[in-house]
């Protein structure tokens, strides 16, 4: 199912039918501020088995997911001072920050990886921020790509592509190219894994 959503005031029936889906252990398909995302609630086991069927991830590489602001970051990762201070001036922000992860016994253990990490997300889109509200709990967060790598933004290709393998793709018209830039944020300094949308010349200023 394709539903047409407004990027900014995104029409509250069609968020709420999203968000029924994922209570019901569906997957959707939404748009962030960087490439298209496919996801479900975090919540439901078998609902995130179901999206690393659909991009073939092997289990060992989990993926991040979605959260809306600072404090409600604070309730899945651990996040110290400085760490604190360099995710309040970029989020909401095409980042996605490696974090230590908190204690989380409701979270399937496949959201963690073996470094006992979590990547998290808070897109400045008000589309996936509106998602993740009413849900009341993340939304894993795995790029749409063409199964090849290559990035998949117009909402009709991706029906094409993934229309019979997901329950909802919201429509707010074509995504952007880059993915986000991958902060790990678990060491003294902040370690750049991927270059993407986000700017990083913050970190090489003296």
């Amino acid at each position: 199912m394709l539903l047409s959503v407004h990027p900014v005031n995104p029409q509250g029936r069609h968020i709420g039918r999203a968000v029924e889906i994922l209570r019901a252990g569906g997957v959707v398909i939404y748009p962030t501020d960087t490439i298209y995302g496919m996801g479900c609630s975090i919540l439901q086991a078998a609902a995130i088995e179901r999206v690393y069927r659909i991009k073939r991830q092997q289990r060992n590489k989990p993926f991040s997911f979605i959260c809306s602001d600072l404090a409600h970051i604070s309730e899945y990762a651990r996040v110290d001072n400085p760490a604190f201070r360099l995710m309040k001036g970029l989020i909401p922000g095409p980042y996605t920050f490696i974090l230590p992860a908190g204690r989380m016994k409701q979270i399937p253990k496949s959201m963690i990886s073996k470094r006992k990490t979590v990547g998290i997300r808070v897109p400045d889109n008000t589309v996936c921020q509106a998602l993740v509200r009413e849900l009341g709990h993340p939304v894993l967060n795995a790029g749409v790509t063409d199964g090849e790598g290559g990035v998949l933004n117009d909402p009709a290709e991706i029906a094409d592509l993934y229309g019979n393998l997901v329950d909802l793709i919201l429509d707010s018209g074509n995504g952007m190219l880059d993915p986000s830039t991958i902060l790990d944020l678990t060491e003294d300094a902040p370690v750049v894994v991927r270059e993407g949308k986000g700017d990083i010349g913050f970190l090489t200023t003296a």
